[in-house]
C-alpha cells in the first residue's frame, strides 16, 4: 500500500463505528465508509467474499441481503470473525458466520423476505485482507415476493438513501457486464446522490458471461460513462462453482488467468481483478478518511457540546439517594406552582400560538361566553309584551284596572332574574374545566416521575372540585340576593315617572344613532360559506361590523367593498358543521322572512376556530343582533297572536310602562351580574387554587404516603438518561480516537477529472458494444 503512514486509519474508524453501533446511533453518524450498491444478483456479495477468501454470506435466489451488513476487514496473522451483537465470541468456522447472519436477519425481519435498516456489524480478521470497511446493502428489486409489502422497492430505496446520501460515504457501484450499463441500478443511484462523481467507484462483474463478440473494454478504459475514480473489472465464481464448492483461491487464480488471456483486457490486466480492487479501495478509503477527519472532528465536538449540560446532571446520578428525591420533589412542586401562575396570569414564555389556554381562555369565558349566554335569555319584544299583558290581567283579576300594578313589574323581573342562574352555573363549569386542563398541562413536565404527576394532578383537581360547590353556592347566593329585594330607588333605574317618556328618548337616541355607525365594533376575516360552486364557492372576506351595518371587503385594505347590509331585523343561529369541513359556522337571517343577501335567505359565516366564532357572536350582540329563540317558543307566540293584538289602549299603555321599567331594571341586574360573577369565581376558585398550590400542595404530597415510591423515575426517563450517557461516552471516545491520528501523514491525490457530464443529464447513453 502506498500510504503506510496512515494504515491505522481504517481500524480507528472501525473503533468509532463500533462505539456508535453499540448505542444504536450507527446510521445517524456520518462516518467514512464504503457502501456497496447494485441491483439484485449483480454480484455484490461475491465481491465481498472474494476479498475475504471465504464463503460466509447468505446465498440464494431473489433478495438475500435483507439488512445492511457493516463488514470491517482487518489485517491480522490469525483468521476469525466477530459480531458486535455476540461480543467475545470468535467464529473460526465461516459456515457458522453465514448461519449467524441468517439467524440475526430473521430475528429482526422475519423469515419471509422482509427488510430492515438496522445493520449487522461483522468484523473479519485475516492475513489475506487489507484494512477495509464496507457496508453491503440490499439489492434493488422491483417485484415483491413472499410476504414483502407492495412498496418493497421504495423501502429498499429509502434504506439505501440513509447511507449513500452522506458526504463521507464512498459508493462502490456494482454493475453486471452482461446487461446494459445504461440501465444499471447502481449508476442510477450514483447519478442521483453524487452528480459530481467525487464519491463513486465503478465495479464491473460477470465479464466472463458477456455474449460472444461483445466486451466491456470501453467501460473499463473509462471511455463510456466515465467516472472520476474509474471502473475495475472482476470475475466472480458462477452459481455452478459455488454449488460445487469451488475454492475461492482457485477462483482468484482463474480470474487472473481470464484477464491475462482475454484479448480485450490483456493490456488492463494489472489494473483488474479482486486483489487490485481491494488495494484500490483500501487506498481510497484511507485517503477519504484523511480528507474528512477535520469536518468529522468538528461535528463530533458540536454534538458533544449540545448534550454536555444535560449529561452533567446525570454523571453523579444516584436513583435511590433520598436527598436527591427530596430536592427533586421540592423543585417539581415549585416548578408546577410557577407554571400554573404563568398560565393563569400570562407571561412572556411558554406562549401557546395555536389556541387560547389558561388565563386567556378564562378571560374569554368571562367577557364573551358569559355575556353571550346572558343575552340569549332576553325575550324578544313580542314575547315580553305578551308576558306583561298576562301578568297585568291576572293581577287585576275580574276587575278592570285603572292603574299600572307594581306586582306585574316585580313578577316579570323576578322570573328573568331566576333565569340568570343557569348561565352563571355554566360559567363556573367552564372555568373549572379550564383550570383542570391547565393543571394537566402543567403536570406534563413531570413525565419523568409518573407517580408524582398522577398524585399532584389528583390532589389539585380534587381541591378544584371541592371549591366548585362553594363557588356555585356563592354565585347562587348573589342571584338570590338580587331576587330578595327590588331596589327601585337605584340611581340608574328609570322610575315610574320617566317610564312613559322612554319611547320619546328612544326615538331621539335613534336619531343620534347615526353617529354610532362610525364606531366600529369589530373587524376581521370570515368565510362566506353558502355561496354555490357555480358562483365562485366559499370565499374569505374582510368584515367590518358597526352598530348599524355589516360590510365586507375583498381584503383588509377596505378599498373594494363587496356588500353592505343593515343589522336591523337580523338574528343569528348556529349551524352544524359538515363532516367534510373543519370550520365552525353560524348564520344571519332576517326575522321578517326576507332575503338577507341577494337571493340567499341566510348568510352563513365560518371561521377555523370555535373561539373566533364565539367572539364574533358576542360582537353581534353589541350591535343588537341576538340569537334566535327556540321553535317551541315561536309556536306559542303564533298561537297567542290574536290575544296580543286584541289589547285595549289602556292595557297597551300599561304594558309599555312595565316593559320600559323591566328593561331598565334588568340592564342594572345584567351589569351587576357581569361584574360580580367573574369576581366571585376569581376569588373563590382561581385565586384560591393558586394559593392552595403555593401553600398546601407540598404538605398534601408529604401526607399522602411513601415519598420514595412517589419519586420513582419512569422507565422512559431512565432509558433516556442511559442513552444520553452512552452517547456522551461514545462521542468522547470517538474524539479521543481522532486525537490519536497523526495529521502529518501523506495522502494520495484524487484522480484527475473526467468528462462525467452524463452524470448531470437526464438520459444515459447505451453501455454495451
Amino acid at each position: 500500500m502506498g500510504n503506510r503512514g496512515m494504515e491505522d486509519l481504517i481500524p480507528l474508524v472501525n473503533r468509532m463505528q463500533d462505539a456508535f453501533s453499540s448505542i444504536g446511533q450507527n446510521s445517524d453518524m456520518d462516518l467514512p465508509q464504503i457502501a456497496v450498491v447494485g441491483g439484485q444478483s449483480a454480484g455484490k456479495s461475491s465481491v465481498l467474499e472474494n476479498f475475504v477468501g471465504r464463503d460466509f454470506l447468505p446465498r440464494g435466489s431473489g433478495i438475500v441481503t435483507r439488512r445492511p451488513l457493516v463488514l470491517q476487514l482487518i489485517n491480522c496473522p490469525t483468521e476469525y470473525a466477530e459480531f458486535l451483537h455476540c461480543k467475545g465470541k470468535k467464529f473460526v468456522d465461516f459456515d457458522e458466520v453465514r448461519q449467524e447472519i441468517e439467524a440475526e436477519t430473521d430475528r429482526i425481519t422475519g423469515q419471509n423476505k422482509g427488510i430492515s435498516a438496522v445493520p449487522i456489524n461483522l468484523r473479519v480478521y485475516s492475513p489475506n485482507v487489507l484494512n477495509l470497511t464496507l457496508v453491503d446493502l440490499p439489492g434493488m428489486t422491483k417485484v415483491p415476493v413472499g410476504d414483502q409489502p407492495a412498496d418493497i422497492e421504495q423501502q429498499i430505496r429509502e434504506m439505501l438513501m440513509q447511507f449513500v446520501t452522506k458526504d463521507n460515504c464512498l459508493l462502490l457501484a456494482v454493475s453486471p457486464a452482461n446487461s446494459d450499463l445504461a440501465n444499471s441500478d447502481a449508476l442510477k443511484i450514483a447519478k442521483e446522490v453524487d452528480p459530481q462523481g467525487q464519491r463513486t467507484i465503478g465495479v464491473i462483474t460477470k465479464l466472463d458471461l458477456m455474449d460472444e463478440g461483445t466486451d466491456a473494454r470501453d467501460i473499463l478504459e473509462n471511455k463510456l460513462l466515465p467516472l472520476r475514480r474509474g471502473y475495475i473489472g472482476v470475475v466472480n465464481r458462477s452459481q455452478k462453482d459455488i454449488d460445487g464448492k469451488k475454492d475461492i483461491n482457485a477462483a482468484l487464480g482463474a480470474e487472473r488467468k481470464f484477464f491475462l488471456s482475454h484479448p480485450s483486457y490483456r493490456h488492463l490486466a494489472e489494473r483488474m481483478g479482486t486483489a487490485y480492487l481491494q488495494k484500490v479501495l483500501n487506498q481510497q478509503l484511507t485517503n477519504h478518511i484523511r480528507d474528512t477527519l477535520p469536518a468529522l472532528r468538528c461535528k463530533l465536538q458540536s454534538q458533544l457540546l449540545s448534550i454536555e449540560k444535560e449529561v452533567e446532571e446525570y454523571k453523579n446520578f444516584r436513583p435511590d439517594d433520598p436527598s436527591r428525591k427530596t430536592k427533586a420533589l421540592l423543585q417539581m412542586v415549585q416548578q408546577f406552582s410557577v407554571d400554573f401562575e404563568k398560565r393563569i396570569e400570562g407571561s412572556g414564555d411558554q406562549i401557546d400560538t395555536y389556541e387560547l389556554s389558561g388565563g386567556a381562555k378564562i378571560n374569554r369565558v368571562f367577557h364573551e361566553r358569559f355575556p353571550f349566554d346572558l343575552v340569549k335569555l332576553e325575550c324578544d319584544e313580542k314575547t315580553l309584551r305578551k308576558e306583561i299583558s298576562y301578568a297585568i290581567k291576572n293581577i287585576h283579576g275580574i276587575r278592570t284596572g285603572l292603574f299600572t300594578p307594581d306586582m306585574a313589574f316585580e313578577t316579570i323581573v323576578k322570573r328573568q332574574i331566576a333565569q340568570i342562574k343557569e348561565p352563571c352555573q355554566k360559567c363556573v363549569d367552564m372555568v373549572i374545566s379550564e383550570l383542570v386542563n391547565t393543571v394537566r398541562q402543567c403536570t406534563l413536565k413531570l413525565a419523568q416521575y409518573p407517580m408524582l404527576r398522577e398524585e399532584m394532578e389528583r390532589i389539585v383537581t380534587q381541591h378544584i372540585r371541592d371549591r366548585e360547590s362553594r363557588t356555585k353556592d356563592q354565585v347562587m347566593l348573589l342571584i338570590d340576593i338580587e331576587l330578595s329585594y327590588m331596589n327601585t330607588n337605584h340611581e340608574d333605574f328609570i322610575g315610574f315617572a320617566n317610564a312613559q317618556q322612554k319611547s320619546n328618548q328612544a326615538n331621539k337616541k335613534k336619531a343620534a344613532g347615526n353617529q354610532d355607525e362610525i364606531m366600529v365594533i369589530r373587524k376581521g376575516w370570515l368565510t362566506i360559506n353558502n355561496i354555490g360552486i357555480m358562483k365562485g364557492g366559499a370565499k374569505d372576506y374582510w368584515f367590518v361590523l358597526t352598530a348599524e351595518t355589516l360590510s365586507w371587503y375583498k381584503d383588509d385594505e377596505e378599498k373594494e367593498k363587496k356588500y353592505m347590509l343593515t343589522v336591523d331585523n337580523l338574528k343569528l343561529k348556529d349551524i352544524e358543521k359538515s363532516f367534510m369541513s373543519s370550520k365552525h359556522i353560524f348564520a344571519l337571517f332576517n326575522t321578517e322572512q326576507r332575503n338577507v343577501y341577494k337571493d340567499y335567505r341566510q348568510l352563513e359565516l365560518a371561521s377555523e376556530s370555535a373561539e373566533e366564532v364565539d367572539s364574533w357572536k358576542a360582537s353581534f350582540l353589541r350591535a343588537g343582533v341576538y340569537p334566535e329563540r327556540n321553535v317551541s317558543d315561536s309556536v306559542d307566540e303564533s298561537n297567542s297572536d290574536g290575544q296580543i293584538h286584541s289589547m285595549d289602549p289602556q292595557l297597551e299603555r300599561q304594558v309599555e310602562i312595565v316593559r320600559n321599567l323591566v328593561e331598565s331594571y334588568m340592564a342594572i341586574i345584567h351589569r351587576t351580574v357581569r361584574d360580580l360573577i367573574p369576581k366571585t369565581i376569581m376569588h373563590l376558585m382561581v385565586n384560591n387554587t393558586k394559593e392552595y398550590i403555593n401553600a398546601d400542595l407540598l404538605a398534601q404530597l408529604y401526607s399522602c404516603g411513601d415519598q420514595n415510591s412517589l419519586m420513582e423515575e419512569s422507565q422512559e426517563q431512565a432509558q433516556h438518561r442511559d442513552e444520553m450517557l452512552r452517547m456522551y461516552h461514545a462521542l468522547r471516545e470517538a474524539l479521543h480516537i481522532i486525537g490519536d491520528i497523526s495529521t502529518s501523514t501523506i495522502t494520495t491525490a484524487m484522480p484527475p477529472p473526467v468528462d462525467d457530464s452524463w452524470l448531470q443529464v437526464t438520459g444515459m447513453p447505451s453501455g454495451r458494444r
